[in-house]
């Protein structure tokens, strides 16, 4: 686990941003605590024979009104720069935590008001506060460190509040007040535990506008006071002399920039690695899993994907979720494949993660997976922006909300085909018009929300014609949609295989939508493909089997109840040893409940995973049985 938290911060630091952070933190540090103890003694050298001297190989920087050398004095500021920066800091974040979490133990009226007075407060500037707090607690450092700290408080305050509020409605919440849990013990062990790596980014960056504001207010006069100095009251000493020696204010002004880029290139890193990677470094332990392979066979010369004992794992307290295992499959050029399974299957997130759109901290392993003969994992962004589509299950939170659909198609081939946004646009109004959208060129200028559910959805398949696609991934793009408007996208998609050559990937929960559209069919059942085979030849595996049975037309019975599944699917991190299905399967075994099937081939391009699969046409009693 501890090599794990590592790799992620020595990914993050190798980054361009994280780089620079590391080099500019190492260097603040070392200054603060080096520059002192080496340089003390000569940046208190008074020199009269040298004072006011500009910049030369003695003085880089120049001299002061008493001849001491400023590039010196810039450097031995560095501690109590950034350390009263940093102490201002600690109090503001700690005040702004002690003030957003009050309301939540307060009485009610006392929180109201405590919340109106932190409003009232973020409402004014940040720098302006401070100048109110130095007049309320006097001129010199004591004063300048509270009325910075206090200045931050509300914005941490109200970042406290807001974060608390998202939460407080959690299900473990409510468990602990049902538990008897008090307010304070509540509010300690619960929430700010869960709160905590937002707070510790925003601190990293407010340390840096701590700095500028310490700086502001010594340059102001109202900070740090002789004989003491920090880079805001040099800053002021250089400023007297500017048109002089313009060089004297430089290097003041150039530590302060520098230590402030530092605070918040650290910001920024720490964001990115403990907001999401190092909690899912933390909790993930051990390895991962290794999934049970199926008999896979050569896949043919005409293969557009490739897909061998795929696998994704999602970091868990003590472990891995591991919602997809071992998924094995191929898609040949112009093919039609459907994906069915109820919902929790691992369906989408197994096009997902062909697509190549599994987010950290998902991990995605496989023996094999190819798109059109590249590794997926190494292929470039302009092939798959170009050769894969990806139709998502909704296109109006796919769509960007605030901009035009047709400046969003377009962007595809201003960033894959290196068009120019004038004929990128020309293409995205093409592309609509073959997807049947009328006045495709007025559409082109409006935004998602003023296109039907199945405009949307069409407008999203255009999107992906926006290239030539070898496969055209469909994330459930009939859900949500009535029939007419499923039947249009149907044929749609089908028209695209047609006029694209494109090989289509169909996901969907209609299995008798799946079997009037494709070719072959994919069942999944708890991130396993249970059974591949042709549509229209009769299923064998129970599931399968289930599945048909509650499958609604014009022959069902309607005067019997509707056919059901029995039980629910396990979840990912529950997966019974054995057969998945077998706690819900009518013809389980013993050994269905002690060994886990292999996908093997039944007969010519059929595999089914069961120790007892049946072979027979599904008639309206089996159907019956089928569901039982």
């Amino acid at each position: 686990m501890r090599a794990k938290r590592g790799s992620v911060w020595t990914t993050a630091v190798r980054t361009p941003v994280g780089a620079c952070s590391a080099v500019l933190l190492v260097l603040v540090i070392a200054l603060s605590v080096l520059a002192p103890l080496f340089w003390g003694d000569g940046a208190a050298v008074v020199d009269t024979d040298a004072i006011g001297q500009g910049a030369s190989a003695a003085h880089p920087f120049g001299t002061d009104s008493l001849g001491r050398d400023i590039f010196l004095r810039t450097l031995v500021a560095t501690r109590l720069s950034v350390g009263l920066a940093v102490l201002a800091t600690v109090i503001g974040v700690g005040a702004g935590v002690v003030l957003g979490a009050l309301p939540s133990v307060l009485p009610r009226w006392a929180a109201r008001l405590l919340t109106s007075a932190i409003d009232i407060a973020v409402a004014f500037p940040g720098l302006l506060l401070a100048l109110f707090f130095a007049v309320i607690f006097g001129v010199g450092t004591q004063g300048a460190v509270l009325a910075i700290a206090f200045a931050m408080a509300p914005a941490f305050a109200r970042l406290v509040q807001t974060l608390s509020a998202s939460v407080a409605g959690r299900d473990f919440i409510a468990a602990a007040r049902v538990s008897g849990v008090g307010r304070i013990r509540l509010l300690a062990r619960h929430v700010l535990p869960n709160i905590g790596e937002p707070l510790v980014v925003n601190a990293t960056i407010g340390a840096g506008s701590a700095l500028l504001a310490f700086a502001g207010l010594s340059f102001l006069g109202i900070g740090v006071q002789a004989p003491a100095y920090d880079w805001g009251r040099l800053l002021r000493e250089g400023l007297d002399g500017i048109y002089v020696t313009p060089v004297a204010a430089l290097a003041p002004a150039v530590a302060v920039v520098l230590a402030g880029l530092a605070f918040n290139l650290v910001g920024e890193t720490v964001a990115a690695v403990v907001g999401v990677r190092s909690r899912a470094a933390r909790r993930a332990s051990g390895p991962l899993p290794t999934p049970r392979p199926a008999v896979v066979e050569e896949p043919a010369d005409d293969a557009v994907l490739v897909v061998e004992n795929l696998q994704v794992a999602f970091p868990r307290a003590g472990g891995w979720t591991v919602p997809v295992r071992g998924v094995s499959f191929t898609v040949r050029a112009g093919e039609a494949i459907g994906v069915v399974g109820e919902s929790g299957s691992g369906k989408s997130l197994t096009a997902l993660a062909v697509s190549r759109l599994i987010e950290l901290p998902g991990v995605v392993t496989a023996d094999r997976l190819e798109f059109a003969g590249t590794p997926l994992l190494t292929a470039s962004d302009r092939e798959l922006g170009t050769s894969l589509a990806m139709v998502f299950q909704d296109p109006m939170t796919s769509f960007n909300p605030a901009r035009r659909v047709g400046r969003q198609l377009a962007e595809v081939s201003e960033q894959h085909h290196g068009l120019s946004r004038r004929a990128a646009f020309a293409r995205a109004v093409d592309r609509l018009t073959a997807v049947r959208i009328p006045a495709a060129a007025r559409r082109a200028r409006q935004y998602p929300h003023e296109f039907s559910g199945g405009m949307r959805q069409r407008a999203m398949i255009g999107m992906g014609l926006m290239g030539s696609p070898k496969l055209v991934i469909a994330d459930e793009p009939t859900t949500a949609l009535d029939v007419t408007v499923q039947r249009q996208v149907l044929r749609l998609l089908a028209r695209t295989r047609e006029a694209e050559g494109a090989a289509i990937l169909l996901i969907s929960h209609d299995i008798a939508v799946v079997s009037q559209t494709c070719e072959r069919m994919l069942v999944m059942y708890a991130g396993r493909v249970v059974e591949d085979l042709p549509a229209g030849r009769p299923a064998q595996h129970p599931y399968t089997r289930a599945l048909l049975a509650t499958t609604v037309d014009l022959d069902t019975d309607r005067d019997e109840p509707l056919a059901v599944i029995p039980g629910r699917p396990p979840e990912p991190d529950q997966v019974p040893g054995g057969c998945a299905f077998a706690p819900r399967c009518p013809l389980a075994s013993e050994r269905c409940r002690a060994e886990d099937p292999v996908l093997e081939p039944a007969t010519d391009a059929h595999r089914v995973a069961c120790w007892h699969p049946q072979v027979s046409v599904l008639s309206g009693q089996s159907r019956k049985e089928g569901a039982a």
